[in-house]
């Protein structure tokens, strides 16, 4: 285990002598987890110049790739210990250090109660949710300052060799599935699931090492070539309906800004929610008609007696969770009382508009 508060000592030391030195040039460095091809990395850039423009430049955003300063993983401790200003990753990643980080990062099945990623960002922004993400920083004992920029979702059940008629069928596929809550809950329902990196997927396909795998949505899918060599893409899943993605920043660091170089990263997050929002659904819509009318995946449909298992094994685990750490029950409470209120106008609404998508998409078949 790096002792990274010992080693950061000196670096902090360095950090706030230059502050001080050149307070009107302050430079945020946010390590990805991801390269700087990533679509998340050319958001993040976007971000960072928003930043800049709102402040005139007095705080600018440099953006490091994966493995600049610490490995993916040691993120959020170099951003404890002041060794990086920052960190850009997806919340769940830090749920082995708090399990209410799943509930910000993939509420696994919408939360057990229908939140999608809309109304996911509502409950966060006026249901109390922002409140609640805040907290979860001291709860999780770093010194950092969160900031939620990237929801994405939902993401496709995956890829497959061949079509799956049922969860039986699923349970036969040794399967790539992310980390956590969401990969533990198919391992609930019998499917033999395998956490790996997203760069890692390709090769263990070619290998035989998996049968089948998910990543996200069309657009990053292609861009890692899954589409190489499995041809069955379903796009229906439940796993990470809600998805976000957040930058960390070192609290003393956060703590040195001036005001308005604080409002400024609250503006720019805040328009980030949208932008990004709006960002993935046209680079989606782009790469699936690529994947389906260039490169041969057929689109299917997720077996029914999927939704009812894996939500199954969700609720299980939501419920284990929360009776086992009071943040993490307070905080899926604050969702259940929100969905209560708003899922069912939001699911009624969510069903016209998908019967309209559907309508023109059927006329493009023709």
């Amino acid at each position: 285990m790096i002792k990274l508060k010992t080693i950061a000592a000196s670096a902090a030391a360095l950090t706030l002598m230059a502050s001080s030195a050149m307070a009107a040039d302050k430079v945020l460095r946010i390590q990805s987890v991801l390269p700087t091809s990533a679509d998340e990395v050319v958001m993040l850039k976007e971000f960072g110049n928003d930043v800049a423009a709102l402040t005139n430049g007095s705080l600018k955003i440099e953006v490091l790739p994966a493995g600049a300063v610490v490995g993916p993983r040691d993120i959020m401790d170099a951003v404890d210990a002041g060794l990086v200003e920052g960190g850009f990753a997806w919340t769940h990643y830090w749920g082995g250090k708090h399990v209410a980080a799943n509930l910000f990062g993939a509420p696994i099945a919408g939360a057990g109660v229908g939140l999608d990623n809309i109304a996911f960002l509502s409950w966060f922004q006026y249901g109390g949710g922002k409140e609640l993400y805040d907290r979860l920083w001291d709860e999780m004992g770093v010194n950092v300052k969160g900031f939620m920029l990237q929801p994405v979702g939902p993401e496709a059940l995956g890829w497959f060799p061949k079509p799956i008629k049922s969860m039986d069928d699923f349970r036969q596929m040794r399967f790539r599935a992310p980390p956590g809550m969401v990969g533990a809950a198919y391992a609930d329902v019998g499917v033999p699931a395998v956490a790996m990196g997203g760069g890692d997927i390709l090769p263990a396909l070619e290998k035989g090492t998996i049968d089948a795998a998910e990543w996200c949505c069309p657009k990053p899918d292609s861009v890692f070539g899954f589409q190489k060599v499995l041809k069955h893409y379903y796009l229906q899943g439940l796993h990470q309906v809600v998805v976000n993605a957040d930058m960390y920043v070192n609290r003393d660091f956060y703590n040195s800004l001036s005001d308005l170089e604080k409002k400024a990263l609250e503006v720019a997050a805040n328009a980030s929610l949208s932008k990004s929002m709006s960002y993935r659904i046209y680079e989606n819509g782009k790469a699936l008609k690529d994947l389906t009318d260039n490169h041969g995946v057929i689109l299917e449909d997720t077996p029914a007696d999927y939704f009812t298992e894996y939500m199954a094994a969700a609720k299980k685990s939501l419920e284990k969770a929360a009776a086992e750490n009071k943040f993490f029950a307070e905080v899926w409470q604050s969702q259940k009382d929100f969905a209560d209120t708003v899922v069912p106008f939001w699911a009624g609404a969510q069903t016209s508009n998908a019967g309209l998508g559907r309508a023109h998409a059927e006329t493009l078949k023709k």
